[in-house]
Order: structure tokens, then C-alpha cells, then sequence
């Protein structure tokens, strides 16, 4: 057996030992023990494998993966460029706290700057974005591959830190890479490396006064139920993110961006911060407020804190109760605020046909509490920022780490595989192009069952929104911010394989929602976008 051979079987036999199940491959050559050492685990049992084509794809797959599971998935490729293709997932799964691992394939470290074949300098290719990275070398002791790969999965799944992240452990594999004969065989057998659990931490008791304002941004399911029992048990309002899961109960309000811009948001002097909140200006606004007491609620170093102002950082609290007439008055103009809502999103789609924020309520209404939604960023996970709050909702996922449309099918293809159920994603049409490769599933591969629902406004209509929409840029606006692909979007589908449809009118996308889930499609919505920076300003001064 060659060393590259053992170092592969003793690597991926310590990573299952750790409790991998899932790994991610894409095709290559230096990574060739690796692979089929993949392979042979997976012919016996021993693991999921996914296989992918595009190492980009593959490495939002695995982020959907680990971010579904909350465990550590490791997504493998050959040397080079190929390495360089997962930063976008790696600086995504940083933010986020995903657990990512990278297993890059290279060459030994003393052809690295010879200029041997597809040899540069990836063990330092990712930075500051890991939690833990590694050098591991077929030449060196086999204890140091069992004790690297332990590390490397503990350091991500934030055993000890408490702060989950992407790790990377880069393989320096010299020839030969199989052995002379015979096949490879599958993981060598290892123990794990188990870490004390971390004592719970005794929450900080907060007293009921000042008014107080929860707030979570983009969280797991467990961070998002602390919020909303935090905010159930002191009777304090809520304001919930679409992807914090907290976005239900009693005291979650739907127009809760809306409501900062009034009265009520003045009266606000206290906000109690979970998750990572980051999707709305007037959010951002009082968090910056000097006249705000900032308690920020985390375990993991890199807080929240966008206006530099908070006071109070723990990882638990306990809030004494409000006053009751202040949930009260949120309760009220948050009724009051939603009836008005639907009567001017009614009245837009009766003049120009189903609008954005339209479209994200029939889908988030749509979804069962025993599935998942995962949401696009720009226009949609904003769109559904506006949702009515339900009392069922089921998981919600987004990549708000980064904020970026890049790897969003692949993102929520890995989440629907991770939670086995049928999973919807809203996403614009840019970013449906953006990651179409993500839907080159192999015939061999476990296929999701996820139902993609793309809002076709010919282009970035975010931007419209924004300081570039107005007049004075329009004649550059089209080209360089809205940038319409002029694809269609159910061809682009059905070249994948995958079968999609035209959908135009409200009727149609509930009869289609309200179907069974069944295996991989594509529901292409046309939605207006010449008066979505019009609706934008009639939402706000609603």
C-alpha cells in the first residue's frame, strides 16, 4: 500500500469516527486515494457520499450540508485552482458558524514554488476565515493523520470553542497515488476524540425596565427559540429576521422593520440581540442609537455589534417581565400595520400582477411545519421579511453570513439532503443563473426533494431600491446595476434535467405550492419589477 493510500484511509477513518456521515467530492487526480477511498466507504455503508462537478457547487453543497445537520461535513478536492473554488463557501461558513471542512489534495510541500504541475501556496489560501488548519503529509508519523483530522473536526463543530466554523486539512500526498495492484480498500477503523461537554452558562437576569426590544437576526433553530421563549416569558415584542426562527409565537411582529420608523421605535431603550442581524437598515439604525442599551446574547467571539455600542455581552439571559401596555402597543400597530399591508400589496398586484413581497407571502404561507424554507438573499428573504407571522412555521435557512446570492441552490439542495424533507427555496432569477450549475446532479447522486421557486424580474430589481434607482443614474442602471440575463429560466432548467414551469398569476402559484413535493423542480414566477422601487417607498410611508 502506498503512504498517500494510508494517509486517505486513516484520515476518512478518523473523520467518520468523529461522526462524519455526508462528504462532498469533486473529481480530480491528486485527490484520487482520497476519492476512492470515499467511494469504498460509501459501497459500505459507512457514509453519504455526494459527487459533484463544479468544486463551487460542491462546496455550497457541503455548507448546505453542515448547516441542515449542525455537524461537520467535509467537502474534498484535488490541488490548485480547484482549492480556490471553495473560498466563497469557506468565507460563508466563517461568518455563519457552519461547520466546513476543507480536505485539499496537494502535492508534497518540496515541489510547491518549482513550478511542478498545479502546485501553489493552498494551505494558507484561506486566511483568517478558519478555525483550525493543517499540514498533513503521507511522508509523516500515521498518529499525526488520526490526531490532525480529530482536531480539525472538533475546531469546526466548536467543541471546545463554542465558535463553529470551516477548518481545512490539506493533504500533501506523494506518488503513488494507488497501489501497484489490487483495489483500495475502504477507512481504517479509529476511535474518536471526544471533548467534555462545556458547563451551561448561568444567564445573566436582566430587570423588566427599560423598554426592552428583542431582536434576532439570522440564527439556528436553537438560538431562534431562546429568542422567542426569552420574549414570550418577560411579554416583550419580538422582532424576528425570516431566517432567525423565531419568526413565531405571540409576541413575533411581521412589520416590525416597518414600525422601527415611528413612535414606538423611539420609545426604544433597551434591544436584547440574538443571532447575527443584518438584513434591514432601520434594524442596523438602532443598534447604532447612543440613547439604546445593547445587550448582545453569544457564545462566539465575533458578536454582533454594527453601531459599536453594545454594553452587555453573555452567552444566556434571563428578562424580568415588561410592562404589559408595552407589547400591547406593538401588538396594535402591528395589526393595524399588516391590514394595511395586505390591502396595498392586494391593490399593487390588481394594476401590475404579482409583486415580490406578494410572491414571498404565498410561498412562506405555502410551506408546511413539518418542511423547510430556505430563502435567496436581495429581494426575497426582505420580501419575506413582511410575511405574516405564523404560528407553525418550520425551519427556515438563508445564507446571511455574507449576504451573497452565490451558491444558493447548492446551499439549499445540501440543506433539504441534511433534514430529509421536502424543502422550498425562494430565490430571484440572478440568483437561480448565478448557481444553475448547482443543479448538475449526477444519476448516481442522493437527489433532494426541493422545489425552487424563482421570482423572474429580469434582474437585479434590489437595486432599484437603492441610491443607484434614481433618475439621475438611469441611463447606466440597466447595464451595469439591473444586468437582466435574458435567459429563459425554464429552458436553463430543463437542460439540467429538471422539470420547471411559467407561472404568471397569484392562482397559479398557489394551485402549484399546494401540490405534493416530488423530487427536484423549478417554478419560474413572473414578477413585476417596474414598480418595485415605488412599492418599496409605499411600504415604508404605509
Amino acid at each position: 500500500m502506498s503512504d498517500s493510500v494510508a494517509c486517505a484511509r486513516a484520515v476518512l477513518g478518523q473523520l467518520l469516527a468523529q461522526g462524519v456521515t455526508d462528504l462532498v467530492l469533486a473529481p480530480g487526480s491528486r485527490s484520487a486515494p482520497l476519492a476512492l477511498v470515499a467511494e469504498a466507504a460509501a459501497r459500505e455503508g459507512l457514509l453519504r457520499l455526494h459527487v459533484r462537478v463544479d468544486e463551487r457547487a460542491a462546496g455550497f453543497l457541503a455548507l448546505g450540508l453542515a448547516k441542515g445537520s449542525g455537524h461537520c461535513v467535509p467537502v474534498v478536492t484535488t490541488s490548485g485552482t480547484a482549492v480556490g473554488n471553495l473560498l466563497p463557501a469557506v468565507m460563508e461558513a466563517h461568518h455563519s458558524r457552519v461547520p466546513l471542512l476543507v480536505v485539499s489534495a496537494d502535492r508534497p510541500a518540496s515541489l510547491v514554488g518549482t513550478g511542478a504541475n498545479q502546485t501553489t501556496e493552498q494551505a494558507d489560501l484561506f486566511g483568517g476565515f478558519l478555525r483550525y488548519r493543517a499540514r498533513v503529509a503521507s511522508a509523516a508519523a500515521p498518529q499525526s493523520w488520526l490526531a490532525q483530522a480529530a482536531r480539525a473536526v472538533l475546531a469546526a463543530e466548536g467543541a471546545l470553542s463554542r465558535n463553529a466554523g470551516p477548518a481545512q486539512l490539506n493533504l500533501e500526498l506523494g506518488l503513488p497515488l494507488v497501489p501497484a495492484d489490487g483495489p483500495v480498500g475502504g477507512p481504517v477503523p479509529a476511535s474518536a476524540v471526544e471533548a467534555g461537554p462545556a458547563a451551561d452558562p448561568e444567564p445573566v437576569l436582566l430587570p423588566g425596565t427599560p423598554r426592552t426590544l428583542v431582536v434576532c437576526g439570522d440564527a439556528a433553530p436553537a438560538t431562534g427559540r431562546a429568542a422567542v421563549e426569552l420574549a414570550e416569558a418577560a411579554g416583550v415584542p419580538l422582532l424576528a429576521e425570516p431566517s432567525s426562527n423565531a419568526r413565531v409565537g405571540a409576541t413575533a411582529l411581521a412589520t416590525g422593520r416597518l414600525l422601527l420608523a415611528g413612535s414606538l421605535g423611539d420609545q426604544v431603550e433597551r434591544v436584547v440581540v440574538f443571532g447575527r442581524p443584518n438584513l434591514s437598515r432601520p434594524v442596523t439604525a438602532l443598534l447604532s442609537r447612543p440613547d439604546v442599551e445593547v445587550v448582545v446574547v453569544t457564545e462566539a467571539p465575533d458578536y454582533p455589534d454594527p453601531g459599536w455600542r453594545a454594553k452587555l455581552v453573555v452567552p444566556a439571559v434571563a428578562l424580568e417581565p415588561g410592562p404589559a401596555e408595552w407589547l400591547a402597543a406593538w401588538q396594535a400597530r402591528d395589526a393595524d400595520r399588516s391590514a394595511r399591508l395586505d390591502a396595498l400589496l392586494a391593490g399593487v398586484a390588481g394594476v401590475s400582477g404579482l409583486s415580490g413581497p406578494g410572491l414571498a407571502r404565498l410561498v412562506a404561507g405555502a410551506v408546511p411545519a413539518d418542511q423547510v424554507l430556505c430563502l435567496a438573499n436581495s429581494n426575497p428573504v426582505r420580501d419575506a421579511d413582511l410575511a405574516p407571522v405564523r404560528a407553525d412555521a418550520g425551519p427556515v435557512y438563508a445564507n446571511r453570513g455574507l449576504s451573497g446570492i452565490d451558491g444558493t441552490i447548492g446551499t439549499a439542495v445540501g440543506v433539504a439532503l441534511a433534514v430529509n424533507a421536502p424543502t422550498t427555496l425562494l430565490c430571484g432569477d440572478l440568483a437561480f443563473v448565478h448557481d444553475a450549475g448547482s443543479l448538475a446532479i449526477g444519476p448516481m447522486e442522493p437527489r433532494p426533494e426541493l422545489r425552487i421557486v424563482v421570482a423572474d424580474d429580469r434582474g437585479g430589481s434590489i437595486f432599484a431600491t437603492l441610491e443607484y434607482g434614481q433618475q439621475r443614474f438611469a441611463e447606466a442602471f440597466e447595464r451595469v446595476f439591473a444586468t437582466p440575463t435574458g435567459l429563459d429560466l425554464v429552458a436553463l432548467a430543463a437542460a439540467y434535467g429538471v422539470p420547471a414551469r411559467r407561472l404568471r398569476t397569484a392562482d397559479e402559484v398557489a394551485g402549484a405550492l399546494a401540490e405534493p413535493a416530488s423530487g427536484l423542480e423549478v417554478l419560474v414566477v413572473v414578477v413585476d419589477r417596474e414598480r418595485r422601487a415605488e412599492l418599496t417607498c409605499l411600504l415604508g410611508a404605509e
